[in-house]
């Protein structure tokens, strides 16, 4: 059973590859991958959200409203930073991006990994699979990447400040992932959704990704303006 979960999940993260590799080269894949993203992740937050504030009373339905609104907005926004860097002509920006989602991608892909391996103590309670060892091999790989984009990178004059701004992503894709688990656990669901095998919901695969790449993007104008 857990090799069948296991390969679902290798095979659906080679079409996600394929899909990313997709979206930097071609604008309308881009633009059509970031609106049904957006629509479908909304959609699932917004049942996890409904299942959380399920009473039917004034104060329920205003904030249910509310919530629909503001994520509905992050979503819009959080897209429109994504198009627009990566359609600029600047070649950097787009490597800056590519190298912000590869933080993303090896950060899950860490934990998942190590979280296998050594098992071991658990890091939260929101969360019964994730463990300490995991999160430390999500910061492991990722730092790996370090030598392989600081060439490409030529922002940076140290490779202090791409080691904090990998670890400072990495640490906040963790947080998103775990931002959601709480939501799951309060809605008392195990995904989602169930759109993409092996991994549930598209929101389950783009949570720590929704709080770190906007994260990452601010961490990166810090560090240059204070170079």
């Amino acid at each position: 059973m857990i090799n069948k979960e296991l390969s679902k999940r290798i095979i659906t993260s080679l079409l996600l590859f394929i899909l990313l590799y997709l979206v930097f080269s071609y604008t309308y894949i881009l633009i059509v991958t970031l609106i049904i993203i957006s629509i479908i992740s909304w959609i699932e937050f917004h049942g996890l959200t409904s299942k959380i504030f399920s009473k039917n009373n004034f104060k329920s339905n205003i904030l249910k409203l509310l919530i629909k609104a503001l994520s509905l907005i992050y979503l819009t926004l959080f897209s429109a930073l994504i198009f627009n860097v990566i359609t600029q002509v600047e070649p950097n920006l787009k490597i800056n991006m590519i190298y912000l989602f590869s933080i993303c991608i090896t950060s899950d892909i860490g934990g998942l990994i190590f979280g296998k391996i050594f098992k071991g103590k658990k890091l939260t309670r929101i969360s019964p699979n994730k463990t300490i060892s995991g999160s430390i091999g999500s910061f492991i790989l990722s730092l790996i990447l370090i030598p392989f984009f600081y060439y490409f990178i030529e922002q940076f004059n140290s490779p202090s400040d791409l080691l904090l701004l990998t670890i400072i992503v990495s640490l906040s894709c963790q947080l998103g992932d775990l931002f959601i688990s709480y939501l799951k656990r309060k809605a008392r669901v195990k995904d989602t959704g169930d759109l993409l095998p092996g991994h549930g919901g598209v929101l389950d695969r783009i949570d720590g990704i929704l709080f770190a790449i906007p994260i990452g993007m601010m961490t990166w104008v810090f560090l240059l303006t204070s170079i």
